[in-house]
């Protein structure tokens, strides 16, 4: 108890704006694993088609430069927490819009996705800000830390309910319609979820970044530097998203499997992680990186050598603690660079996180095409064995590209 009454102290210890971030974040935390992991296996379900999987997660990921781009403009307009808590509440529309949207066409994906990268990249955008605007260089670790713990807690809970949700429902109906039937309650739960997590961001005051010029196209070399980093870690993105509902269900089962082997995994990562961002400061960013890399290269060496229910279980195990520890090093690193950065050239730091996002699109088209390129020419099984390990190696450089930034 008294352990938990000092960590208490250290989060009350911070600003009513972080802390309201934090709160809206972990309720919102709860829609994300549906988005991350459960979007994948219902296109999967409804297309059986892994490569139109990849294809869905790739016109999100090419709306949501679109969207950061747009929202900037409404920033001149509109308080940056009142979009985020837009944002938000699209997203959870957008599972609606997906549920009655025939998924095996390729209109249906082009719409279903372009809606939900809107939604992403309106979310994303703010979020990012906020987190800028409301933490400094020294508190980002601790920041982060909760974040991404509250998050992986979310990653135990969230798919073992919806994994029991959907089982339940196929032994009551037959198996298409009682599945589908499932996802619509899953969606509006969301929805519900979504509404809640925007009350709350609308209680904190925030101060809208200055609004200049958004687009350009020359930088600092420093910025260049952080883009052929936001470049490589957009390269196992669509990967990290897709490929555990992929694996799983070809492998393990069913979404009751994919809901357990998420749960089980995440619970140690919670821990780990929080202690990491508790403990940790800027210095140590590039070793916690590291490590995210090389669990997610050992991970899919494994599955690519077994390929079988025992390589994804041991791939999943690693990727569960390579995703967080990747995110908890490599989100201060952009902070920092967006920091440093937007003083050396006056500019405001939203140009710098839209054009950001421009980075990560270039590594998640090269990465998701990959997929496709593979699973069209060889099959969808290949591409399920080799695409991991290749991104996965060609992801390496970041460590030392990340090296060179002043972190």
């Amino acid at each position: 108890m008294n352990r938990l009454v000092t960590e208490y102290r250290v989060f009350a210890s911070h600003s009513r704006e972080m802390r309201a971030l934090l709160i809206a974040n972990a309720i919102y935390a709860l829609v994300l694993p549906v988005i991350e992991i459960f979007v994948a296996a219902y296109v999967l379900r409804n297309s059986h088609q892994a490569s139109k999987v990849v294809l869905y997660q790739l016109f999100v990921y090419a709306a949501t430069p679109l969207a950061f781009l747009i929202n900037g403009y409404l920033l001149r307009l509109i308080a940056v927490n009142r979009l985020y808590a837009a944002g938000m509440l699209l997203s959870g529309s957008s599972l609606v819009v997906l549920l009655v949207t025939d998924i095996s066409t390729i209109s249906g994906i082009v719409l279903s996705g372009g809606l939900m990268g809107l939604a992403t990249g309106i979310f994303w955008a703010n979020r990012g800000f906020l987190a800028l605007s409301t933490t400094s260089d020294s508190n980002r670790n601790y920041y982060y830390g909760v974040e991404t713990g509250v998050m992986t807690v979310t990653s135990v809970i969230v798919p073992l309910a919806i994994g029991f949700l959907i089982e339940k429902t196929l032994r009551s109906f037959p198996i298409g319609e009682g599945a589908n039937l499932a996802y619509k309650g899953i969606a509006a739960t969301a929805l519900l979820l979504t509404i809640a997590s925007s009350a709350m961001i609308l209680v904190g005051k925030y101060n809208n970044p200055p609004i200049g010029k958004l687009v350009f196209f020359r930088f600092h070399p420093l910025w260049y530097r952080m883009l052929v980093l936001a470049a490589l870690k957009g390269l196992g993105q669509g990967y990290i998203v897709t490929a555990p509902a992929l694996l799983i269900l070809k492998f393990v089962g069913r979404e009751g499997a994919l809901g357990s082997v998420e749960s089980i995994g995440s619970c140690m990562a919670a821990v780990c992680l929080y202690a990491i961002g508790r403990m940790s400061g800027p210095g140590q960013r590039i070793h916690v990186l590291a490590a995210g890399l090389l669990f997610f290269l050992v991970g899919s060496a494994i599955n690519a050598a077994l390929f079988d229910a025992v390589g994804v279980l041991i791939f999943m195990g690693f990727l569960l603690l390579a995703k967080p520890l990747i995110d908890l090093a490599y989100y201060p690193i952009q902070l920092c660079a967006i920091d440093v950065v937007s003083r050396l050239e006056g500019r405001s730091q939203y140009a710098y996180i839209l054009n950001h996002e421009f980075g990560l699109l270039a590594g998640r088209f090269v990465g998701c095409t990959l997929f496709i390129a593979i699973s069209v020419f060889v099959s969808d099984v290949g591409a399920l064995k080799y695409a991991l390990l290749i991104v996965a190696v060609l992801q390496l450089p970041a460590i030392f590209v990340a090296r060179g930034l002043s972190v």
